[in-house]
C-alpha cells in the first residue's frame, strides 16, 4: 500500500468541475487583480470566521507581517512568539523590524504557554503572536487577559487552523487580528499561494487594504509606503469553491484523528492532547516518540509517508543566530523538535488506509 502524506491532487480533483468553472469565470472577466472574486471571497471568508472584515493577501507570512506594520510595530519593538512554531511566525516580526521574543510551549498541547508570557514582557513589548499549532487553538482567554493587562495587541497565527473552535468561537475572531495561509497544503488551500487577515477592527482593515496595494486607495495616489501583497483573482475564485467544502473535509480529518487516537492507545507514543473547550481541525496529527527515526524509516519501507513538523526550532536556525540563542535555551521546544512525527491525515484517506497506518505502528512497537 502506498499512502502519501497529503495527496493534493485527489483533494483538488474532487472539485475539478467547479474549479474549471471558476477559472473560466475569471479568464472571461478580463479583470485579474482586485476584482469581484477577491471582494466576494473576502466577504465569504469573513462570514466563515465570524469577523467583520477579511483582507486577502499574498500569503500567510505577509498576513502576519502586515498586521504588525498596520499597528505601527517595528524597529525597537518586541513581539512575543512561540519557541515551537514554523519560522514564518518569527519572520513576521523580523520583517516588521521588531525582535521576536520566544516563549516555551505547554508540554501537553505544544502551543504557547500563557503562564510563561508575563515574565517576558518588557517596556518594548508591543504584541503577542499566538499560533494555533497543528490546527488546535491556543489558550486565547489567558493570552488576551495578559495582553489587556499590559496594553498589548494579540495576533492569531491561524495558518493551520481554518475553522477551529475555542469555547465555541472561531479562530480568527479571538484576538485583535489574525493571519491565515492558503498555501496548497493547508486545510483551505489555494492552487498557488495566498493568505488573508481577519479582524473586527475597521481602521486596521482600512489600513491593510492600502498596505497590500502600494499604500494606495486611489490609483496613483499613495498614502502609505505600502507593498505589493495582493491576493489575486484566480486564487480567490478557487478558494471560493473550496471554502464551501471546508467543513465537510474538516469533519473527515476529525474522524481520522479519532481513529488514530483510539487505535494507538497503549502504544509507547505521546498522543495529541485536546482540552475539552477546543475543537481542532487536525491540520496535522502529531505524535511524539523517542524512536522517531526508526519509526519513520520503518513506515517508509512499507509505503507510509510521514513528516516532521518541525525538525529545527527557530532559535537554533542559522537565520536567527544573531539573537545569540544556543542549544538548551528552550528545552521544551527542543524536546519536541527531536520527538515529533506527523502521521498522514487527509480528507481523502480511506478507513482502510488509516487502519493500515495504525496496525503498522503497533507492529513496529511489538517487534
Amino acid at each position: 500500500m502506498n499512502i502519501q502524506f497529503l495527496d493534493l491532487k485527489s483533494i483538488n480533483i474532487a472539485h475539478e468541475t467547479e474549479l474549471k468553472v471558476a477559472f473560466d469565470r475569471v479568464l472571461n472577466s478580463g479583470w485579474y487583480i482586485l476584482g469581484q472574486e477577491v471582494k466576494s471571497f473576502e466577504q465569504e471568508f469573513a462570514n466563515y470566521c465570524e469577523t467583520t472584515h477579511a483582507i486577502g493577501v499574498s500569503n500567510g507570512l505577509d498576513a502576519l507581517h502586515l498586521i504588525l506594520r498596520a499597528y505601527g510595530i517595528g524597529e525597537g519593538d518586541e513581539v512575543i512568539v512561540p519557541s515551537n512554531t514554523y519560522i514564518a511566525t518569527w519572520l513576521a516580526a523580523t520583517y516588521a523590524g521588531a525582535t521576536p521574543v520566544p516563549i516555551e510551549p505547554c508540554d501537553a498541547t505544544c502551543n504557547i504557554d500563557p503562564a510563561r508570557i508575563e515574565a517576558a514582557i518588557t517596556p518594548r513589548t508591543r504584541a503577542i503572536i499566538a499560533v494555533h499549532l497543528y490546527g488546535q487553538p491556543a489558550d486565547m482567554d489567558a493570552i488576551m487577559a495578559i495582553a489587556t493587562k499590559h496594553g498589548l495587541k494579540v495576533i492569531e497565527d491561524a495558518a493551520q487552523a481554518h475553522g477551529a473552535l475555542y469555547k465555541g468561537r472561531k479562530v480568527g475572531s479571538l484576538g485583535h487580528a489574525a493571519g491565515f495561509s492558503f498555501y496548497p497544503g493547508k486545510n483551505l488551500g489555494a492552487l498557488g499561494d495566498g493568505g488573508a487577515v481577519t479582524t473586527n477592527d475597521t481602521c486596521l482593515a482600512h489600513k491593510l487594504h492600502m498596505l497590500t496595494n502600494y499604500g494606495s486607495q486611489k490609483k496613483y495616489v499613495h498614502e502609505e509606503q505600502g507593498f505589493n501583497c495582493r491576493l489575486d483573482e484566480m486564487q480567490a475564485a478557487f478558494l471560493r469553491v473550496k471554502l464551501k467544502y471546508l467543513d465537510d473535509e474538516t469533519q473527515r480529518r476529525c474522524e481520522i484523528a479519532t481513529k488514530y487516537s483510539e487505535g494507538l492507545k497503549g502504544c509507547p507514543v505521546t498522543l495529541p492532547f485536546m482540552p475539552a473547550d477546543v475543537k481542532s481541525v487536525w491540520h496535522l496529527y502529531v505524535v511524539r516518540t523517542h524512536e522517531r527515526q526508526q519509526l519513520q524509516s520503518a513506515l517508509a519501507e512499507i509505503g507510509i509517508a510521514t513528516m516532521i513538523h518541525y525538525p529545527i526550532a527557530p532559535h537554533l536556525q542559522k537565520a536567527y543566530s544573531s539573537l545569540g540563542y544556543k542549544k538548551g535555551d528552550f528545552s521544551v521546544a527542543e524536546i519536541m523538535q527531536d520527538q515529533v512525527i506527523s502521521l498522514p491525515i487527509s480528507p481523502r484517506m480511506t478507513d482502510r488506509e488509516v487502519d493500515f497506518v495504525i496496525e503498522s505502528i503497533k507492529n513496529f512497537f511489538t517487534k
